[in-house]
């Protein structure tokens, strides 16, 4: 290992919503990241990376317990995580860490290991058993609005009232300012903490800490400089159909979507109506905002970078730099994320390890997924990742080698059950197992299959980057239809839950791997 030889510290930061294309690092043409692109210089940039899931529970979990969702099955916010998974924070734990949690990992806990008034079981917002929580920050963010109370400013209006422009009289959408500075941000609050916690750890022993930023998740507002920061009539044209209804009309799943789940409150309080109503100007302004969070929370990263240069553990800590899922951003008429694009799909990953230096500096366009970050972790600290992990390990690209048996395709899924209400359901006339899809997506293909009898999407990436026309019924791409079908059905079968299949019991007694429950 780098800098003094001991356990190197960890250092796990997830920021919200980020889209895998708005980095400046990644060539986009407008977006500036500065503090990202640095630790892209001193790490490795994986350009193809991919969440497994959407929305945030679901990506999450695939991130900490390093399984494809069809075998962690949390399906939506609000599932609980089976206890018998293993997760990151417990294998940290194994080898000598206490994984410290600021921000959330919105993990609902297994409620058949609580009592049935525990009140953590009224919350989806549940912290991923194995982590110490330092500073809980879930979306009603009571612990940031308290501090802003203590710095006189009022924050009485709550989550997510207080994301408000202080101008009552400003446009639906507009860049007038929120009631707080870009030094009283969410992600400032969470900064601060974690540099205060960073203070008081022992020089010598070492530390993990998973920072969660909720930016640049809506709402869509943020303080100067950062408001202004983008010009909206700047940044790339939209994928889309001519128009909202157009778009509905594409495919059934889309038509209930649309119309259920794109609401204007969802992404600026208080705004009546549907996403589908705002303009292409509103868009863009909408755009710019997004755009400005990011280099807000940018910002911060640039504290955290020279907060650990200056307790002297720059050079003795793995850093590793992504996202849960990612953000439509007006990508077929749409904000927010699910569906099967990759709008909300493809998120950034940087990972800097001292000691791994030899590919520092480049970037990976291979498929990578948020199931490798578990392992990947393990292996740099000298844990063991279990084997029936659907990840691999990123070491080799940290290395500078190239793995001959890596992926060739991304993989995810996204489930739309509505359990607690069942509204879903009920527009679809099915049952609960059945509103799902699940993604196969190549360099040059997409294919997307959804159970309950929808029907598929078949996307020519090489002359359709953004999949706005489906194929799946063209007879000229049958039978890539049908290969891909046959691909995505070989990939479940591979990665079926292998928690006791690696094992056998024998005439000499249990072989093979056996997952030891937590």
């Amino acid at each position: 290992m780098a800098g003094t030889g001991r356990r190197q510290n960890i250092l796990l930061i997830t920021c919200d919503q980020w889209r895998g294309d708005s980095l400046s690092a990644v060539g986009h043409p407008v977006v500036k990241t500065p503090n990202s692109d640095a630790l892209a210089r001193e790490g490795v940039l994986f350009s193809r990376h991919y969440a497994g899931a959407a929305p945030c529970s679901p990506a999450r979990a695939c991130l900490y317990t390093g399984l494809y969702q069809m075998n962690n099955r949390v399906c939506r916010n609000g599932t609980p995580l089976d206890d018998r998974h293993d997760n990151i924070a417990r294998a940290a734990r194994r080898v000598g860490y206490d994984p410290t949690l600021f921000g959330y990992t919105d993990v609902s806990p297994d409620p058949r290991n609580r009592a049935p008034g525990d009140p953590f079981l009224r919350s989806y917002e549940g912290v991923l058993p194995g982590f110490t929580t330092r500073q809980l920050l879930p979306e009603h963010q009571k612990g940031w609005l308290s501090w802003l109370t203590q710095r006189g400013i009022d924050s009485s209006a709550g989550f997510p009232d207080v994301h408000r422009p202080s101008n009552a009289d400003a446009l639906e959408v507009s860049n007038a300012v929120p009631i707080y500075s870009k030094d009283e941000t969410p992600a400032a609050f969470l900064t601060g903490e974690f540099l205060r916690w960073l203070g008081e750890q022992d020089k010598g022993e070492p530390w993990f800490a998973h920072v969660s930023f909720l930016s640049p998740h809506p709402p869509f507002i943020v303080p100067e400089p950062f408001n202004t920061m983008y010009d909206p009539a700047e940044g790339p044209a939209y994928n889309r159909a001519p128009s909202f209804e157009a778009e509905k009309a594409s495919h059934p799943f889309l038509a209930y979507h649309l119309e259920h789940h794109q609401g204007k409150s969802s992404f600026i309080p208080g705004a009546p109506g549907k996403v589908g109503d705002w303009s292409e100007d509103e868009f863009r302004k909408i755009r710019a905002l997004y755009y400005g969070m990011i280099s807000e929370v940018d910002s911060q990263l640039g504290r955290i970078w020279q907060g650990i240069r200056d307790k002297g553990d720059w050079d003795n800590t793995i850093v590793i730099l992504t996202s849960d899922h990612a953000e439509m951003m007006g990508e077929h008429h749409m904000l927010g994320k699910g569906g099967w694009f990759d709008g909300s799909y493809h998120i950034p990953l940087i990972v800097k390890a001292p000691g791994h230096e030899r590919a520092a500096g480049s970037t990976v366009d291979r498929f990578t997924a948020a199931v490798d970050i578990m392992p990947t972790l393990l292996e740099l600290v000298g844990g063991a990742a279990q084997p029936h992990l659907d990840g691999q390990s990123l070491k080799p690209f940290l290395d500078g080698d190239e793995p001959a048996d890596w992926r060739d395709a991304a993989h995810w899924e996204y489930d739309f059950r509505s359990v607690a209400n069942g509204t879903t359901e009920a527009y679809f006339g099915t049952g609960s197992r059945q509103l799902n899809l699940s993604v196969i997506r190549t360099e040059t293909v997409k294919y997307v299959h959804f159970g309950g009898g929808l029907p598929p999407l078949l996307y020519d990436l090489a002359n359709d980057p953004g999949e706005t026309r489906n194929l799946a019924n063209d007879p000229e791409w049958l039978a890539v239809r049908l290969e891909f079908a046959e691909r995505l059905l070989a990939w479940r079968a591979k990665h079926l839950d292998q928690s006791l299949a690696l094992s056998e019991l024998a005439e000499n007694g249990p072989t093979g791997h056996f997952l030891r429950l937590p």
